[in-house]
């Protein structure tokens, strides 16, 4: 049986249960100290390891671990570093080679979205040639709900919820005034609409969206501007949802009509600000109110309307990410299966990292209309049941109370 030390690490944008997955993996871990002798906390994700830069998890209160469960946000930090390919230039991989015999590392838990999940598995690939016995487990991460091999990724229940809660307030205040409004809300999503659709929800509780628009569908100004003007002139009243990530037939994104965008070290153009260009545009159109709305971070660091399946499921699959690595699996991510919708059953599966790692997973086009301007009910069978359940919280003076860590530096006493 392998044993030795175990580093835990977290990658890319943040969630309101990301840490739900560390809680898992730490709690888990140090319930097993007969085979994993130390448990770290990689500080800035991968950077953490290639800087020799990481927390012992051992020195921390169970109690304040638990307590991750209702803090947003990376605790350990997060990066957005990308790996070379290692046949062109394996400098970080050797370091990462080195820190791991230093350390005597024997078990590496990425937590992430699919750049984290291709970084899980170069470094596994790379330490299988070096024959250094390492297991590697994936654990997913990302609001945009976009990993292949999963029913859904944690993170995104929550912030769906957060989104259809949200709109559904947006809505009764934007109707209040006998005068006109055009309302445009921006919503996170690159390539895939999975969180612009839970807009769909409001709509169906009866204070949502008149149109929904998302990345999997081209985007037509146009034709954008066209439905607007045919709502407007029907109701006196608009209230739009699109993502952050709709293109424009010749693959511009919504900011690129303005200028020139930055691009992040994955090469991803990035996102935000769209809803201000196309606050501009329609008020160069229609002559009314028009708003333009950015939920930003909001959308994803929301713990306080945090779903209690995403809770509790994202802090077993850490725990089951621990199970696996000592149970000899390696180069897995943790995912969930769905069995049954109503009562709603979801199991947890081991799908191999190499299938997932780079595949985004999209909104089903037969989910969207035929006018690709709304979401239909098939959405709505899916998504409601992952918003269900109030997790437990603990609030001092009637705020939340999240988790207090030492930080104490591998080595330190």
């Amino acid at each position: 049986m392998l044993k030795g030390n175990l580093i835990f690490g977290q990658s890319g944008g943040p969630t309101s249960v990301i840490n739900c997955s560390a809680a898992g993996v730490f709690i888990e871990a140090l319930e097993n100290s007969d085979r994993i002798e130390k448990v770290y906390g990689a500080h800035h994700g991968i950077l953490g390891v290639l800087n020799e830069d990481f927390f012992d998890m051992g020195q921390e209160d169970k109690e304040e671990l638990l307590l991750l469960k209702q803090t947003p946000a990376s605790i350990l930090g997060s990066c957005r570093y990308k790996l070379a390919d290692p046949d062109d230039d394996d400098t970080d991989y050797q370091r990462i080679l080195e820190v791991f015999k230093k350390y005597n590392i024997r078990f590496f838990f990425y937590n992430g979205g699919n750049d984290s999940m291709d970084t899980c598995n170069k470094i596994s690939k790379f330490l299988q040639e070096k024959d250094y016995e390492c297991r590697v487990i994936g654990v997913p991460k990302t609001v945009d709900n976009d990993l292949f091999g999963t029913d859904f990724c944690p993170g995104f229940p929550s912030a769906a919820r957060y989104i259809a809660t949200t709109v559904m307030e947006v809505y009764c205040d934007s109707v209040v005034y006998p005068a006109g409004q055009i309302t445009l809300i921006e919503i996170m999503g690159r390539n895939a609409g999975w969180l612009t659709a839970a807009s769909v929800i409001a709509a169906d509780k009866g204070y949502g969206p008149d149109l929904i628009y998302l990345p999997e569908i081209e985007f037509d100004l146009d034709q954008f501007t066209a439905d607007v003007k045919r709502i407007f002139e029907e109701k006196g009243k608009v209230l739009v949802c699109f993502s952050e990530g709709v293109q424009t037939k010749d693959g511009k994104f919504i900011p690129e009509l303005a200028g020139e965008v930055k691009i992040d070290a994955f090469g991803h153009k990035q996102m935000g600000g769209a809803a201000a260009i196309l606050k501009e545009h329609i008020e160069n159109n229609i002559n009314t109110k028009v708003r333009g709305i950015e939920l930003s971070l909001m959308q994803r660091c929301a713990a306080h309307l945090a779903s209690g399946v995403d809770v509790e499921r994202t802090f077993e699959a850490g725990r089951e990410a621990v199970r696996a690595a000592l149970n000899d699996e390696t180069d897995v991510m943790i995912g969930f299966e769905r069995v049954s919708n109503d009562p709603l059953k979801i199991e947890l599966t081991h799908f191999p990292l190499a299938k997932v790692a780079n595949t985004e997973q999209k909104v089903p086009r037969e989910w969207i209309n035929e006018a690709g301007n709304f979401v239909n009910d098939e959405f709505i069978d899916y998504c409601l049941p992952l918003i269900q359940g109030e997790p437990q919280r603990i609030k001092e003076d009637s705020l939340p109370r999240f988790a207090k860590l030492k930080f104490v530096q591998a080595g330190e006493k």
